[in-house]
């Protein structure tokens, strides 16, 4: 996916690196953060990471959710 660097994980913690804008670290991080936010789903950023710890009772059905509202912001990131 367009701008993803890396993507890491141990059980449902994960964190997914974005490539940062050139004089602007953080801002693509925080751009899909806002965009996330505003569809619903809360993730956390630090630096141009997006960092996904949701609580350990989380269903199948969110998990999905969860996915395909971030697969979507990411698409639109520029």
């Amino acid at each position: 996916m367009r701008h993803v660097i890396d993507v890491r994980n141990l059980g449902l913690v994960a964190g997914i690196e974005l490539e940062s804008i050139p004089l602007k670290p953080g801002k693509r991080a925080f751009d899909c953060f806002l965009q996330c936010f505003e569809k619903g789903l809360l993730v956390r950023t630090t630096g141009d990471i997006i960092a996904l710890s949701p609580p350990l009772i989380i269903e199948k059905e969110h998990i999905d959710r969860l996915l395909e509202i971030l697969t979507a912001v990411l698409q639109e990131l520029e």
